[in-house]
């Protein structure tokens, strides 16, 4: 064999050889300093969002979510950039992992339910740990809020764990977060009994209850002529922190009061009519 014709294919297949790895090795070179500087970039993005999100008093357990969020998300524009390089179709690429994203979404529809409802608590903050309040049919005080669950203490010191997807699909009742509350109470006095003396009576206790405030001023009217009783409604305000022993404190001493001052708490009662068959003949 002509020695000549070795010699230039040899040639052809190195020059080949040096053109492709001067084609890849720059393509190569590229991806690897796209991905140098995307790894940067992604990890200042998440570092400014976290600090932003701190600067702004998100919630600190947001934080470092959002944080992780935009990372990943810059990583993976990089990664689709660098595959685009060597020429590799993304799109379908794209539309495999929405795909098994709803999958995975679909199987986990519960537990992403309450992670959303959770990030939406710990943004809105419709409650606080600390608060008195009733939520999903339970009452408690809230010891702790994750982003899927609340957890409660009741009264009785019995721990209930709420997922957040219940807590924020329903109505909430923070008793905690108004500084003051109004009480509530509807006092009976006999219809033999002085209605103005009552009242007088009634707010010279008002104003010796240490728990209470003067202001707002309290309100004391009648309410209701009821069958047994002319019915008083007696609406003071406390502290929101002070309405239990404050409530509790004035109870006992509206009834001890009402009865020194010469008023009483009536009965139910019923005038039971009897007749007779020989006298109705």
């Amino acid at each position: 064999m002509d020695t000549s014709i070795l010699t230039e294919t040899g040639q052809e297949a190195a020059q080949q050889a040096i053109e492709m790895i001067s084609a890849w090795g720059m393509q190569v070179l590229g991806a690897i300093a796209l991905l140098v500087v995307g790894s940067f970039v992604a990890g200042r993005a998440g570092k400014v969002t976290r600090r932003a999100l701190e600067r702004g008093k998100v919630d600190a357990q947001l934080v470092p979510f959002f944080g992780q969020l935009v990372h990943y998300f810059v990583l993976a524009v990089v990664i689709i950039a660098v595959l685009q390089l060597f020429g590799i179709e993304t799109t379908s690429l794209v539309a495999v992992i929405g795909a098994a994203g709803l999958a995975v979404g679909l199987a986990l529809q519960g537990t992403l339910s309450s992670f959303a409802a959770g990030v939406l608590l710990l943004v809105t903050r419709p409650f606080k740990i600390g608060n008195f309040v009733s939520v999903a049919g339970s009452t408690g005080s809230v010891v702790e809020i994750t982003l899927f669950s609340t957890t409660l203490n009741t009264p009785d010191n019995i721990q209930i764990v709420i997922p957040n997807s219940k807590v924020y699909g329903t109505t909430i009742t923070n008793f905690s977060a108004n500084e003051r509350r109004r009480i509530d109470l509807v006092i009976g006095i006999s219809y033999d009994d002085d209605i103005g003396q009552a009242m007088s009576v009634i707010e010279a206790i008002l104003a010796k209850e240490e728990l209470l405030l003067a202001d707002p001023a309290p309100t004391i009217a009648v309410s209701e002529l009821a069958d047994s009783s002319v019915n008083l409604i007696v609406r003071p305000w406390t502290n929101g922190k002070d309405f239990g022993a404050a409530r509790a404190s004035l109870m006992r001493a509206l009834k001890e009061g009402i009865e020194a001052g010469g008023c009483s708490f009536p009965y139910p009662q019923q005038d039971v009519h009897v007749v007779s068959s020989e006298t109705a003949s």
